[in-house]
Formats: structure tokens, sequence, C-alpha cells
């Protein structure tokens, strides 16, 4: 029984700069460079029909490409972290498809208890690391030299369906599909060279 999750996945580039926000810290499990993601919805462990009844609503989301960056790195929770993440900063276009993919998994008949509290606060991150009982003092250290980090503006031109290790979760991750986003190919190529289009 796979257990599946829709996200984003980054750019290369996206991928190199958050690998260097990188800071010695005691009982951290750094994410690895090629699992880099940000989450839209985590469904968890489905069986195969449901997951295919999925799948045909992810195809029906028809939702533009839009501008996305990272900014900021904090923590979950701050008392006693567990998590260490770096921040988004988006458009409207991410929180709507977010609810897309959350609409997706309702419509399938996914009931489960992490979709219905995504459904109340959609926190987007990326995770940098897990922490393990961290020294408090490292952990600040990070916050405080990382704090600004700011990446490039980047397209996101579709969305991925993911496969996790089954039962416990976690990396190597696997993209399943991707999904495009409405004039995510154009608008990319405009990015990429303007000029040709003048031509």
């Amino acid at each position: 029984m796979p257990r599946l999750f829709t996200g984003i996945e980054l750019p290369d580039a996206i991928r190199d700069d958050l690998s260097g926000l990188d800071l010695p810290i005691g009982g951290a499990r750094w994410v690895s460079w090629d699992d880099y993601h940000l989450t839209l919805q985590f469904v968890g462990d489905v069986d195969p029909q449901p997951a295919n009844d999925r799948h045909r609503y992810l195809e029906d989301i028809d939702v533009d490409a839009f501008q996305m960056k990272i900014k900021g790195v904090g923590v979950f929770t701050e008392k006693d972290p567990r998590t260490l993440w770096a921040g988004i900063e988006a458009g409207p276009g991410l929180e709507i498809l977010a609810r897309a993919n959350q609409r997706a998994a309702r419509n399938a008949g996914l009931p489960n208890p992490r979709l219905q509290a995504a459904r109340k606060s959609f926190r987007p991150h990326i995770t940098l690391a897990r922490l393990r009982i961290p020294p408090i003092e490292r952990v600040v250290r990070f916050l405080e030299k990382f704090g600004s980090y700011e990446s490039e503006p980047f397209l996101v031109t579709h969305f991925s369906l993911f496969s996790a290790r089954p039962g416990g979760g976690g990396g190597p991750y696997v993209v399943e599909d991707t999904f495009p986003l409405l004039g995510g190919l154009s608008r990319a190529r405009d990015t990429i060279d303007p000029i040709a289009n003048e031509r």
C-alpha cells in the first residue's frame, strides 16, 4: 500500500541554495538534496482503487502557473524544536492549488485526520532537517545566521504526486506523476528566452 502525497518540486538551483543553509546541529537529520519539496496535500497509505480515483481528480485541476520564492527559516515548535524549515513567499496561486489538491482527495473519498487538519491550516514550507533533542543554542544560531535568506523567484509550472516509504514514510521520495499548471510551459519558455518569441 503506497504512502502518497502531492507537492511541488524545486528547481536544481534552489536545491543547491538550500543545501548551503548548513550549520552543525547535534541531533539534526538533514533532508537530502533530491528530497527537497513543498508538500501540498498529505494523503497517507492508500489502497489502489482510491489512489486511482484521486489521480483522476488531480488530472482535472486547472490552476494557473505562479511565481514563488523561498524566504526565511524557522522551527516547529519553538519550545521543543522538532523541524527546521525554510519559508515560502507566493501569491494566491499557491493557496488555490493547495485547496484544489484537498478537494481532489475529498472527492476521491479519502478522509484522513491529517487531511482534515490540512484544510484548517495550510502552512507552506520546505523541511530542511528533523531534530531530536538538539542543542538549543545551535538552533538559535542557525535561525540568526540564515533568517534573512531569500531565494530568487521561480515559476511553478506543475505539481507532482509523490510516494514515500510505506508505513513509516520519509525519503527517498519517488515522483509517481506530474500535473501541469495552466500556462506553465509557455510562461517558462518566455522566461528562458524572451527574445526568441519576438523573432
